[in-house]
């Protein structure tokens, strides 16, 4: 569905998606680095369960909730990756304390 496009060449940075190391371009979104790491979903809905990922990239649908070194509920398609991020996807709702 979504594909990546020739940018000038950048820097890279090394961040953590669900414990597996990805080196993507500094430039990225949460949201683009998941798609590129071949995730499809990065969240379950509370009441179904049913799978959600990036489906607007521009910060509409919220449909790319993720936890983003421990604070849940980003939206992944808002927030630049930076180095040693850690991304982990969210199942049903957070809870705050």
């Amino acid at each position: 569905m979504f594909e990546a496009i020739a940018v000038k060449p950048g820097g890279t940075v090394r961040i953590d998606i669900d414990g597996a190391a990805h080196e993507v371009p500094m430039h990225y979104s949460v949201a683009a680095a998941l798609l590129a790491s071949g995730a499809l979903a990065c969240r379950t809905t509370p009441v179904s369960g049913a799978q959600r990922g990036p489906f607007c990239m521009m910060g509409v649908c919220f449909d790319c909730l993720v936890e983003i070194d421990d604070v849940p509920n980003v939206q992944a398609c808002m927030t630049r990756v930076h180095e040693g991020m850690r991304v982990r996807s969210m199942a049903g709702k957070a809870r705050l304390a």
